[in-house]
């Protein structure tokens, strides 16, 4: 079941994978896979790896597919500083051993069981640096990865960002200039290229709030730097309409059914 009203164009044909991701159904690689189960129609036809497709045609998913994605799991993770979010790298652990029965917030919600099926496929839903800490997504689901790290994905991200500047280290709202405070909401650039607005106000007389729709590499960080601010300490406290809440660090929650980012 589909919808032909995304952004192939009449006449036009691309991989049906990519037209089920367009359409919202899946990730191209879960497309693959129920493809190759023979878990996808076209047209009424049993469907092809790689097979081309129009707006036109009729896409159909059968209900083990549905059956199967309605059992992916979303995981929320407080992830410490010193793990980084992707695959390990010069020396650190990814933030994904961290999923495990005794890392589980015991106040999680959903009461959802922890099974080792819950792992397979698991992979970071968007980045946090090394140094920083707060909310990580992981997820089984392409939709959710779509969402939120999709080409173009406008979730909101929100940080709660400690800062100096100079050789001040209190106060430092009464110190640092308004001008720039504007320029951090509007007006910098990096690696090139122009940064979509932010929302950032000081949360204390030490601490800033960054709401961001897009995420650069340290994209606060540098931010910070081009200001002439430091920052010596950084928590993600929400994306979209999922906040951090009460997770402790270190510990992982599962995703409830009636939460959407």
């Amino acid at each position: 079941m589909a919808e032909n009203n995304h952004s192939t164009l009449k006449g036009t044909t691309v991989r049906l994978n990519k037209r089920m991701a367009e359409l919202g159904l899946c990730s191209r690689r879960e497309a693959d896979d129920w493809i190759e189960r023979g878990w996808v129609r076209v047209n009424g036809q049993v469907a092809q790896i790689g097979q081309p497709v129009s707006v036109s045609d009729h896409i159909e998913v059968l209900k083990q597919a549905r059956q199967q994605q309605n059992e992916q799991v979303t995981v929320l993770l407080n992830k410490p500083v010193g793990y980084v979010s992707g695959q390990p790298e010069h020396g650190y652990q990814s933030a994904a051993v961290l999923i495990l029965p005794e890392h589980h917030w015991r106040d999680d919600p959903t009461r959802k069981r922890f099974s080792a099926q819950h792992l397979r496929g698991l992979a970071p839903a968007g980045r946090l640096d090394i140094d920083s800490t707060g909310l990580l997504v992981l997820t089984q689901d392409g939709r959710v990865a779509r969402t939120l790290i999709g080409e173009n994905s406008a979730v909101e991200k929100e940080y709660l960002v400690r800062v100096t500047y100079q050789d001040t280290a209190q106060n430092v709202k009464a110190h640092f200039p308004a001008q720039q405070l504007a320029r951090l909401r509007h007006g910098l650039s990096l690696d090139g290229k122009a940064l979509k607005r932010a929302e950032v106000e000081w949360q204390n007389t030490e601490q800033l709030r960054f709401v961001l729709t897009e995420g650069k590499k340290r994209q606060i960080r540098r931010m910070c730097e081009l200001v002439g601010l430091q920052v010596v300490g950084l928590k993600r406290v929400r994306i979209g309409r999922v906040k951090l809440g009460h997770l402790p660090v270190g510990q992982w929650r599962y995703l409830a059914a009636d939460e959407v980012f």
